[in-house]
């Protein structure tokens, strides 16, 4: 199985060197960097990446998740797609756990759980409540490095033109295909979305938004309220 590693990026340059870094030691196949439009020194450090790793490539797309990671996608060869954040790590083992689980022909994709950057009470706290709810429900987030196989993405039309829970969305989808893994070895994401303005006060915006979701407020509406960092 190739797997190819989606990242879309948006100003990412405090982040991108260590997600790149963990990338180069974890076995993946290729990496496609989908950039947005960045004004910092997101361009030039993917660029220089692309430079040295010859399984790497640097596409533009418009800025937005969904946008980004569907035009990673079609610029990818690989049979497994994982969509990862630019401020997220993978494990070290990760194309053989992928590769492991997926020998399960059933599987049409799956995620992984997730850790902060910041060890902390509400690190702790967020991430195994993040981990607990999408076990139980089997929607997973984008921060969870979500793998789906390229001819079940292509099924499904990739992410939907929606400018917020595009992730959500898809792993809604997803579900009604087939049965997806839930790995219990982590990634590591960074909290700064959480400390932005504030651990519970995120929390309440989250799930405010997801209620709102869930009770058929678009996603175009509810983006206008989400000017947290993503």
């Amino acid at each position: 199985m190739a797997i190819s590693v989606i990242i879309p990026t948006l100003n990412e340059e405090t982040s991108l060197p260590r997600t790149l870094a963990c990338l180069s030691a974890s076995g993946v196949n290729e990496v496609v960097i989908v950039d947005g439009g960045s004004t910092d020194h997101t361009i030039s450090i993917a660029e220089d990446f692309c430079t040295s790793a010859p399984n790497a490539r640097f596409v533009t797309a418009p800025a937005g998740r969904p946008w980004q990671m569907n035009a990673g996608a079609k610029a990818s060869r690989g049979d497994i797609l994982l969509f990862l954040h630019a401020d997220t790590r993978l494990p070290a083992d990760a194309q053989l756990l992928i590769e492991s689980v997926l020998t399960d022909r059933s599987l049409v994709g799956g995620r992984f759980d997730i850790n902060f950057d910041t060890r902390s009470a509400w690190g702790t706290m967020i991430s195994t409540f993040m981990n607990w709810r999408s076990r139980l429900s089997r929607i997973a987030t984008g921060d969870q490095a979500i793998f789906v196989r390229r001819h079940i993405f292509e099924q499904l039309g990739g992410f939907a033109d929606i400018p917020l829970m595009e992730d959500i969305e898809f792993s809604r989808r997803l579900k009604r295909t087939g049965p997806t893994a839930a790995l219990h070895q982590t990634v590591i994401t960074s909290f700064r979305r959480w400390e932005q303005q504030g651990p519970l006060r995120t929390i309440v915006l989250m799930w405010t938004l997801r209620f709102l979701y869930w009770a058929g407020v678009s996603p175009s509406r509810l983006s206008r309220w989400y000017n947290v960092v993503r």
